[in-house]
Protein backbone atom coordinates (compact mmCIF):
# COMPACT_ATOMS: atom_id res chain seq x y z
CA UNK A 1 0.00 0.00 0.00
CA UNK A 2 1.68 3.43 -0.83
CA UNK A 3 -0.23 6.97 0.27
CA UNK A 4 0.48 10.34 -0.93
CA UNK A 5 2.64 12.43 1.17
CA UNK A 6 -0.19 14.84 2.36
CA UNK A 7 -2.45 12.41 4.07
CA UNK A 8 -1.60 12.97 7.42
CA UNK A 9 -0.94 10.39 9.76
CA UNK A 10 -3.66 8.55 12.15
CA UNK A 11 -2.47 7.49 15.59
CA UNK A 12 -3.71 4.22 17.34
CA UNK A 13 -2.59 4.02 21.09
CA UNK A 14 -2.34 0.40 22.78
CA UNK A 15 -0.64 -2.54 20.31
CA UNK A 16 -2.89 -4.65 21.79
CA UNK A 17 -5.20 -6.81 19.82
CA UNK A 18 -7.73 -4.30 18.69
CA UNK A 19 -5.02 -1.30 18.46
CA UNK A 20 -2.90 -3.73 15.86
CA UNK A 21 -6.28 -4.43 14.28
CA UNK A 22 -7.04 -1.02 13.87
CA UNK A 23 -3.63 -0.22 12.90
CA UNK A 24 -3.41 -2.60 9.99
CA UNK A 25 -6.84 -1.56 8.48
CA UNK A 26 -6.02 2.12 8.80
CA UNK A 27 -2.84 1.15 6.77
CA UNK A 28 -4.34 -1.20 4.70
CA UNK A 29 -6.75 1.64 3.25
CA UNK A 30 -3.59 3.78 2.22
CA UNK A 31 -3.51 6.35 5.47
CA UNK A 32 -0.15 6.43 7.44
CA UNK A 33 -0.66 5.26 10.95
CA UNK A 34 1.78 5.59 14.11
CA UNK A 35 0.94 2.74 16.89
CA UNK A 36 2.08 4.09 20.08
CA UNK A 37 3.10 1.00 22.64
CA UNK A 38 4.01 1.60 25.97
CA UNK A 39 5.92 -1.56 26.69
CA UNK A 40 8.47 -2.45 27.47
CA UNK A 41 9.35 0.98 28.60
CA UNK A 42 6.37 0.98 30.93
CA UNK A 43 5.37 -2.69 31.58
CA UNK A 44 1.92 -3.86 33.04
CA UNK A 45 1.19 -6.35 35.38
CA UNK A 46 -0.05 -8.81 32.99
CA UNK A 47 2.21 -8.96 30.36
CA UNK A 48 4.97 -10.54 29.83
CA UNK A 49 6.53 -9.13 26.36
CA UNK A 50 6.97 -6.33 24.34
CA UNK A 51 5.25 -8.10 21.50
CA UNK A 52 1.86 -6.58 19.48
CA UNK A 53 -1.09 -9.01 20.36
CA UNK A 54 0.24 -10.80 23.11
CA UNK A 55 -2.71 -13.13 24.36
CA UNK A 56 -2.50 -12.54 28.33
CA UNK A 57 -5.58 -15.09 29.58
CA UNK A 58 -5.54 -17.47 27.14
CA UNK A 59 -4.86 -19.61 23.92
CA UNK A 60 -7.98 -19.83 22.66
CA UNK A 61 -10.08 -17.76 20.45
CA UNK A 62 -13.71 -20.01 21.25
CA UNK A 63 -15.50 -21.43 18.45
CA UNK A 64 -14.41 -21.23 14.79
CA UNK A 65 -17.99 -22.68 13.67
CA UNK A 66 -19.43 -20.04 11.25
CA UNK A 67 -22.66 -22.06 10.83
CA UNK A 68 -24.08 -22.26 14.41
CA UNK A 69 -22.25 -19.82 16.88
CA UNK A 70 -22.30 -15.94 16.99
CA UNK A 71 -18.58 -15.95 17.80
CA UNK A 72 -17.12 -18.59 14.65
CA UNK A 73 -19.50 -16.13 12.48
CA UNK A 74 -17.49 -13.01 14.14
CA UNK A 75 -14.07 -14.93 12.61
CA UNK A 76 -15.66 -15.55 9.27
CA UNK A 77 -16.55 -11.90 8.91
CA UNK A 78 -13.46 -10.52 10.10
CA UNK A 79 -11.38 -13.40 7.28
CA UNK A 80 -13.75 -11.82 4.88
CA UNK A 81 -12.71 -7.99 5.85
CA UNK A 82 -9.12 -8.54 5.51
CA UNK A 83 -8.21 -9.31 9.77
CA UNK A 84 -4.14 -9.12 10.51
CA UNK A 85 -6.08 -10.86 13.73
CA UNK A 86 -7.47 -13.43 11.88
CA UNK A 87 -4.67 -14.27 9.50
CA UNK A 88 -2.37 -14.93 12.01
CA UNK A 89 -4.58 -16.95 13.95
CA UNK A 90 -5.37 -19.23 11.13
CA UNK A 91 -1.66 -19.51 10.22
CA UNK A 92 -0.39 -20.89 14.01
CA UNK A 93 -3.53 -22.57 15.10
CA UNK A 94 -3.03 -25.60 17.40
CA UNK A 95 -5.29 -28.45 17.61
CA UNK A 96 -8.69 -27.82 19.59
CA UNK A 97 -11.79 -29.59 18.11
CA UNK A 98 -13.57 -26.96 16.72
CA UNK A 99 -12.70 -23.79 18.98
CA UNK A 100 -9.59 -21.37 17.14
CA UNK A 101 -6.77 -21.97 20.01
CA UNK A 102 -3.59 -20.26 18.64
CA UNK A 103 0.38 -20.94 19.91
CA UNK A 104 0.79 -17.78 21.85
CA UNK A 105 4.32 -16.71 20.77
CA UNK A 106 4.22 -17.70 17.45
CA UNK A 107 0.89 -15.78 16.85
CA UNK A 108 1.94 -12.16 18.42
CA UNK A 109 5.44 -12.65 16.84
CA UNK A 110 3.33 -12.84 13.13
CA UNK A 111 1.38 -10.02 14.28
CA UNK A 112 4.33 -7.57 15.36
CA UNK A 113 6.09 -8.40 12.40
CA UNK A 114 3.32 -7.72 9.76
CA UNK A 115 3.31 -4.29 11.81
CA UNK A 116 6.97 -3.70 11.30
CA UNK A 117 7.19 -4.20 8.18
CA UNK A 118 4.38 -2.41 6.70
CA UNK A 119 5.63 0.29 4.90
CA UNK A 120 3.05 2.70 6.17
CA UNK A 121 3.13 1.76 10.34
CA UNK A 122 5.64 3.27 12.68
CA UNK A 123 5.42 1.59 15.81
CA UNK A 124 6.85 3.81 18.49
CA UNK A 125 7.61 2.29 22.11
CA UNK A 126 6.59 4.64 24.92
CA UNK A 127 3.52 5.84 27.38
CA UNK A 128 0.78 8.72 26.35
CA UNK A 129 0.46 9.97 29.64
CA UNK A 130 -3.05 12.24 29.52
CA UNK A 131 -5.20 12.69 26.86
CA UNK A 132 -3.29 12.60 23.31
CA UNK A 133 -1.80 16.26 22.24
CA UNK A 134 -4.09 18.36 20.40
CA UNK A 135 -2.04 18.15 17.11
CA UNK A 136 -3.62 14.57 17.12
CA UNK A 137 -7.38 15.10 15.36
CA UNK A 138 -7.93 11.48 14.60
CA UNK A 139 -6.64 9.11 17.22
CA UNK A 140 -7.84 5.53 18.00
CA UNK A 141 -7.54 4.52 21.84
CA UNK A 142 -7.09 0.97 22.06
CA UNK A 143 -5.63 0.46 25.81
CA UNK A 144 -7.61 -2.18 26.93
CA UNK A 145 -7.91 -3.67 30.48
CA UNK A 146 -5.09 -2.05 31.46
CA UNK A 147 -5.10 1.47 30.26
CA UNK A 148 -2.67 3.22 31.93
CA UNK A 149 -3.38 5.32 35.30
CA UNK A 150 -2.91 8.68 33.72
CA UNK A 151 -5.00 7.99 30.20
CA UNK A 152 -7.16 6.43 32.75
CA UNK A 153 -7.48 9.31 34.83
CA UNK A 154 -7.56 11.88 31.78
CA UNK A 155 -10.87 10.28 29.83
CA UNK A 156 -12.37 9.67 33.64
CA UNK A 157 -11.99 13.83 33.77
CA UNK A 158 -12.92 14.27 30.31
CA UNK A 159 -16.19 12.25 30.66
CA UNK A 160 -17.18 12.96 34.04
CA UNK A 161 -17.70 8.48 34.33
CA UNK A 162 -16.17 6.74 37.50
CA UNK A 163 -16.79 2.67 35.68
CA UNK A 164 -12.99 3.20 35.14
CA UNK A 165 -11.92 2.64 38.52
CA UNK A 166 -13.75 -0.90 39.84
CA UNK A 167 -13.72 -4.24 39.15
CA UNK A 168 -16.15 -4.85 36.54
CA UNK A 169 -19.50 -6.26 38.05
CA UNK A 170 -21.15 -8.57 35.32
CA UNK A 171 -24.24 -9.79 36.17
CA UNK A 172 -25.58 -13.36 34.08
CA UNK A 173 -27.88 -12.92 30.71
CA UNK A 174 -30.44 -14.95 30.10
CA UNK A 175 -32.35 -15.62 26.29
CA UNK A 176 -36.16 -14.66 27.28
CA UNK A 177 -37.11 -17.58 25.08
CA UNK A 178 -35.76 -20.01 27.67
CA UNK A 179 -37.82 -18.27 30.45
CA UNK A 180 -40.49 -20.58 32.29
CA UNK A 181 -43.49 -18.27 32.28
CA UNK A 182 -45.42 -20.51 33.28
CA UNK A 183 -43.64 -19.95 36.99
CA UNK A 184 -42.03 -16.21 35.75
CA UNK A 185 -44.33 -13.11 35.17
CA UNK A 186 -43.66 -9.59 34.31
CA UNK A 187 -44.43 -6.76 36.59
CA UNK A 188 -42.41 -3.76 38.10
CA UNK A 189 -42.53 -3.11 41.57
CA UNK A 190 -45.48 -1.41 42.71
CA UNK A 191 -46.38 -1.66 39.06
CA UNK A 192 -44.12 1.50 38.93
CA UNK A 193 -44.49 3.03 35.72
CA UNK A 194 -40.65 4.46 34.83
CA UNK A 195 -39.52 6.48 31.68
CA UNK A 196 -40.44 4.48 28.71
CA UNK A 197 -42.01 2.16 30.88
CA UNK A 198 -45.25 -0.32 31.48
CA UNK A 199 -45.33 -0.75 35.16
CA UNK A 200 -44.53 -4.84 33.81
CA UNK A 201 -40.59 -4.02 32.79
CA UNK A 202 -38.95 -6.74 35.00
CA UNK A 203 -39.15 -10.47 34.41
CA UNK A 204 -39.86 -11.69 38.21
CA UNK A 205 -38.72 -15.25 39.49
CA UNK A 206 -40.44 -16.12 42.80
CA UNK A 207 -38.73 -18.36 45.80
CA UNK A 208 -40.19 -19.78 48.93
CA UNK A 209 -38.89 -19.79 51.98
CA UNK A 210 -37.33 -23.57 51.40
CA UNK A 211 -36.49 -22.61 47.93
CA UNK A 212 -35.09 -19.51 48.86
CA UNK A 213 -32.67 -21.42 52.15
CA UNK A 214 -31.60 -24.07 49.32
CA UNK A 215 -30.41 -21.43 46.94
CA UNK A 216 -28.06 -19.55 49.51
CA UNK A 217 -26.46 -22.85 51.14
CA UNK A 218 -25.84 -23.44 47.34
CA UNK A 219 -24.20 -20.25 46.91
CA UNK A 220 -22.37 -20.14 49.38
CA UNK A 221 -20.70 -23.68 49.20
CA UNK A 222 -20.25 -23.16 45.10
CA UNK A 223 -16.26 -23.00 43.98
CA UNK A 224 -15.53 -19.06 43.41
CA UNK A 225 -12.58 -17.95 40.87
CA UNK A 226 -9.50 -16.63 42.23
CA UNK A 227 -8.21 -12.75 41.73
CA UNK A 228 -4.93 -13.12 39.55
CA UNK A 229 -2.63 -11.08 41.08
CA UNK A 230 -2.57 -7.87 39.36
CA UNK A 231 -6.47 -7.53 40.93
CA UNK A 232 -6.35 -8.06 44.33
CA UNK A 233 -5.33 -4.59 44.89
CA UNK A 234 -8.25 -3.29 43.37
CA UNK A 235 -10.96 -2.91 46.31
CA UNK A 236 -14.45 -3.61 45.28
CA UNK A 237 -17.22 -1.00 44.61
CA UNK A 238 -19.22 -1.79 47.54
CA UNK A 239 -22.61 -0.90 45.33
CA UNK A 240 -21.83 -4.08 43.15
CA UNK A 241 -20.75 -6.34 45.51
CA UNK A 242 -20.58 -10.41 44.47
CA UNK A 243 -23.97 -11.64 45.16
CA UNK A 244 -22.08 -14.68 47.39
CA UNK A 245 -20.26 -12.07 49.43
CA UNK A 246 -23.64 -10.56 50.45
CA UNK A 247 -25.50 -13.50 51.18
CA UNK A 248 -22.39 -14.05 53.27
CA UNK A 249 -23.59 -11.26 55.54
CA UNK A 250 -26.47 -13.08 56.88
CA UNK A 251 -29.32 -15.36 55.75
CA UNK A 252 -31.38 -12.61 54.72
CA UNK A 253 -29.35 -10.30 53.53
CA UNK A 254 -30.11 -10.86 49.55
CA UNK A 255 -34.03 -11.01 50.44
CA UNK A 256 -33.58 -7.31 52.06
CA UNK A 257 -31.20 -6.73 48.90
CA UNK A 258 -31.36 -7.32 45.29
CA UNK A 259 -33.91 -10.17 45.76
CA UNK A 260 -36.78 -8.32 47.60
CA UNK A 261 -40.39 -9.37 47.24
CA UNK A 262 -42.12 -6.02 48.27
CA UNK A 263 -44.06 -4.22 45.79
CA UNK A 264 -44.57 -7.84 43.77
CA UNK A 265 -47.22 -10.55 43.68
CA UNK A 266 -47.35 -13.77 41.77
CA UNK A 267 -50.28 -14.08 40.21
CA UNK A 268 -50.04 -17.76 40.51
CA UNK A 269 -50.64 -17.77 44.57
CA UNK A 270 -51.72 -13.93 45.04
CA UNK A 271 -49.38 -13.66 47.25
CA UNK A 272 -45.72 -11.72 47.57
CA UNK A 273 -43.33 -14.29 47.79
CA UNK A 274 -40.48 -15.13 50.53
CA UNK A 275 -37.84 -13.39 47.87
CA UNK A 276 -37.99 -12.85 44.32
CA UNK A 277 -35.22 -12.88 41.15
CA UNK A 278 -36.00 -10.27 39.28
CA UNK A 279 -34.47 -9.61 35.26
CA UNK A 280 -34.16 -6.60 33.29
CA UNK A 281 -34.54 -6.44 29.98
CA UNK A 282 -30.67 -5.69 28.73
CA UNK A 283 -31.03 -5.08 24.71
CA UNK A 284 -33.33 -2.91 22.33
CA UNK A 285 -34.66 -5.91 20.90
CA UNK A 286 -35.70 -7.76 23.90
CA UNK A 287 -34.69 -11.06 23.69
CA UNK A 288 -32.00 -10.68 26.64
CA UNK A 289 -32.56 -10.21 30.38
CA UNK A 290 -30.24 -9.64 33.48
CA UNK A 291 -30.45 -10.86 36.70
CA UNK A 292 -30.90 -7.38 38.56
CA UNK A 293 -27.61 -7.86 41.62
CA UNK A 294 -26.56 -11.26 40.43
CA UNK A 295 -22.84 -9.88 39.80
CA UNK A 296 -20.50 -13.36 40.97
CA UNK A 297 -17.38 -15.15 41.66
CA UNK A 298 -18.44 -17.84 40.99
CA UNK A 299 -17.07 -20.54 38.57
CA UNK A 300 -18.90 -20.80 35.24
CA UNK A 301 -20.39 -24.28 35.85
CA UNK A 302 -21.75 -23.52 38.84
CA UNK A 303 -23.43 -20.86 38.07
CA UNK A 304 -25.54 -22.41 35.78
CA UNK A 305 -26.50 -25.38 38.20
CA UNK A 306 -26.60 -22.42 40.88
CA UNK A 307 -28.70 -20.09 39.06
CA UNK A 308 -30.87 -22.73 37.64
CA UNK A 309 -32.37 -23.87 41.03
CA UNK A 310 -34.21 -19.90 40.52
CA UNK A 311 -38.35 -21.20 39.58
CA UNK A 312 -38.61 -20.37 36.04
CA UNK A 313 -35.10 -20.17 35.27
CA UNK A 314 -34.51 -24.44 35.52
CA UNK A 315 -33.99 -24.75 31.57
CA UNK A 316 -32.57 -20.90 31.10
CA UNK A 317 -29.97 -20.53 28.63
CA UNK A 318 -27.12 -17.80 29.01
CA UNK A 319 -25.76 -15.26 26.42
CA UNK A 320 -22.95 -14.30 29.68
CA UNK A 321 -22.38 -15.80 32.24
CA UNK A 322 -21.58 -13.78 35.86
CA UNK A 323 -17.98 -12.47 36.42
CA UNK A 324 -16.12 -9.47 38.49
CA UNK A 325 -12.60 -8.46 37.69
CA UNK A 326 -10.46 -5.51 37.18
CA UNK A 327 -11.02 -3.58 33.70
CA UNK A 328 -11.47 -0.17 32.29
CA UNK A 329 -14.19 0.47 30.00
CA UNK A 330 -16.44 3.56 29.31
CA UNK A 331 -20.15 3.45 29.26
CA UNK A 332 -19.86 3.10 25.34
CA UNK A 333 -24.21 3.81 24.82
CA UNK A 334 -23.71 7.11 26.90
CA UNK A 335 -20.57 8.03 25.77
CA UNK A 336 -19.33 6.79 22.37
CA UNK A 337 -20.96 8.05 18.52
CA UNK A 338 -21.96 4.91 15.67
CA UNK A 339 -18.64 5.78 14.61
CA UNK A 340 -16.93 5.24 18.13
CA UNK A 341 -15.48 8.58 18.62
CA UNK A 342 -16.27 9.84 22.02
CA UNK A 343 -19.12 12.58 21.95
CA UNK A 344 -16.96 14.52 24.61
CA UNK A 345 -14.32 14.81 21.81
CA UNK A 346 -14.70 13.21 18.59
CA UNK A 347 -11.18 13.13 17.94
CA UNK A 348 -10.88 9.91 20.39
CA UNK A 349 -12.25 6.96 18.73
CA UNK A 350 -12.19 4.44 20.93
CA UNK A 351 -11.43 0.36 20.47
CA UNK A 352 -11.41 -2.60 21.72
CA UNK A 353 -12.43 -3.68 25.64
CA UNK A 354 -11.99 -0.11 26.56
CA UNK A 355 -15.47 0.02 24.92
CA UNK A 356 -16.90 -2.66 26.39
CA UNK A 357 -16.82 -5.83 24.37
CA UNK A 358 -16.02 -8.99 26.10
CA UNK A 359 -13.49 -11.23 24.55
CA UNK A 360 -9.89 -11.15 22.10
CA UNK A 361 -12.01 -11.69 18.79
CA UNK A 362 -14.89 -8.95 20.04
CA UNK A 363 -11.88 -6.54 20.69
CA UNK A 364 -10.19 -7.15 17.73
CA UNK A 365 -13.29 -6.97 15.67
CA UNK A 366 -14.08 -3.59 17.21
CA UNK A 367 -10.21 -2.46 16.35
CA UNK A 368 -11.63 -3.42 12.90
CA UNK A 369 -14.22 -0.80 12.54
CA UNK A 370 -12.42 1.57 14.34
CA UNK A 371 -9.55 1.16 12.09
CA UNK A 372 -11.63 1.11 9.07
CA UNK A 373 -13.88 4.43 10.41
CA UNK A 374 -10.63 6.06 10.83
CA UNK A 375 -9.36 5.75 7.95
CA UNK A 376 -12.39 7.21 6.18
CA UNK A 377 -12.51 9.92 8.13
CA UNK A 378 -8.61 10.64 7.44
CA UNK A 379 -9.84 10.37 3.55
CA UNK A 380 -12.53 12.45 3.58
CA UNK A 381 -15.10 9.48 2.94
CA UNK A 382 -17.75 8.16 5.44
CA UNK A 383 -17.94 4.66 6.25
CA UNK A 384 -21.12 2.90 6.65
CA UNK A 385 -21.75 0.73 9.98
CA UNK A 386 -22.11 -2.87 9.31
CA UNK A 387 -25.72 -3.97 8.76
CA UNK A 388 -26.53 -4.38 12.71
CA UNK A 389 -27.70 -8.28 11.07
CA UNK A 390 -23.73 -8.96 11.08
CA UNK A 391 -21.54 -10.27 13.80
CA UNK A 392 -19.96 -6.81 13.56
CA UNK A 393 -22.85 -4.91 13.05
CA UNK A 394 -24.92 -6.62 16.09
CA UNK A 395 -21.63 -5.81 18.47
CA UNK A 396 -21.49 -2.37 17.11
CA UNK A 397 -24.81 -1.48 17.58
CA UNK A 398 -24.74 -2.97 20.92
CA UNK A 399 -22.66 -0.89 22.76
CA UNK A 400 -23.65 2.28 20.94
CA UNK A 401 -26.78 2.25 21.42
CA UNK A 402 -28.34 -0.98 21.83
CA UNK A 403 -27.69 -1.90 25.70
CA UNK A 404 -28.59 -0.22 28.52
CA UNK A 405 -26.72 2.64 29.60
CA UNK A 406 -27.96 2.54 33.11
CA UNK A 407 -26.57 -1.53 33.11
CA UNK A 408 -23.73 -1.39 30.53
CA UNK A 409 -21.56 -4.22 31.43
CA UNK A 410 -19.25 -5.97 29.07
CA UNK A 411 -20.53 -8.41 26.29
CA UNK A 412 -19.09 -11.11 24.17
CA UNK A 413 -21.37 -11.85 20.86
CA UNK A 414 -23.94 -13.81 20.69
CA UNK A 415 -27.30 -14.45 18.49
CA UNK A 416 -29.08 -12.35 21.11
CA UNK A 417 -27.36 -8.95 19.99
CA UNK A 418 -29.31 -9.64 16.29
CA UNK A 419 -32.16 -8.75 15.45
CA UNK A 420 -34.66 -12.03 14.93
CA UNK A 421 -34.86 -13.58 11.71
CA UNK A 422 -38.23 -13.13 9.99
CA UNK A 423 -40.27 -15.74 10.47
CA UNK A 424 -42.02 -17.63 7.19
CA UNK A 425 -45.09 -19.49 7.18
CA UNK A 426 -45.48 -22.07 9.52
CA UNK A 427 -43.81 -22.94 13.20
CA UNK A 428 -40.67 -20.61 13.62
CA UNK A 429 -37.41 -22.06 13.38
CA UNK A 430 -35.63 -23.01 17.23
CA UNK A 431 -32.26 -24.29 17.88
CA UNK A 432 -29.43 -24.92 15.14
CA UNK A 433 -31.86 -24.29 11.95
CA UNK A 434 -32.94 -20.63 13.55
CA UNK A 435 -29.10 -20.16 14.38
CA UNK A 436 -28.35 -20.92 10.32
CA UNK A 437 -30.60 -18.52 9.41
CA UNK A 438 -28.96 -15.89 11.59
CA UNK A 439 -25.36 -17.01 9.77
CA UNK A 440 -26.46 -17.25 6.55
CA UNK A 441 -28.42 -13.80 6.21
CA UNK A 442 -25.47 -12.18 8.49
CA UNK A 443 -22.96 -13.40 5.89
CA UNK A 444 -25.02 -12.18 2.58
CA UNK A 445 -25.42 -8.81 4.61
CA UNK A 446 -21.91 -8.81 5.30
CA UNK A 447 -21.02 -9.08 1.14
CA UNK A 448 -22.98 -6.14 0.14
CA UNK A 449 -21.42 -4.33 2.99
CA UNK A 450 -18.05 -5.02 1.98
CA UNK A 451 -18.64 -4.88 -1.80
CA UNK A 452 -18.54 -8.62 -2.66
CA UNK A 453 -21.17 -10.06 -4.75
CA UNK A 454 -22.96 -12.45 -3.52
CA UNK A 455 -21.90 -16.07 -4.38
CA UNK A 456 -25.18 -18.43 -3.30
Amino acid sequence: MTASNDIKQVHVIGAGLAGSEAAWQIAQAGVPVVLHEMRPLRPTEAHHTDRCAELVCSNSFRSDDPDYNAVGLLHEEMRRAGSLILRAADAHKLPAGGALAVDRDQFAAAVTQALAAHPLIALERGEIAGLPPEAWDNVVVATGPLTSPALADAIRGLTGEDALAFFDAIAPIVYRESIDFTKAWFQSRYDKVGPGGTGKDYINCPLDEATYGAFIDALLAAPKTEFKDWETSTPYFEGCLPIEVMAARGIDTLRFGPMKPVGLTDPNTGRRAHAVVQLRQDNALGTLYNLVGFQTKLKHAEQVRVFRMIPGLEQAEFARLGGLHRNTFLNSPRLLDAGLRLKAMPRLRFAGQVTGVEGYVESAAIGLLAGRFAAAERLGTTAMPPPPTTALGALLAHITGGADAESFQPMNVNFGLFPPPVAGPGKPPKGRERKRLYTARALDDLGRWLGVPATG
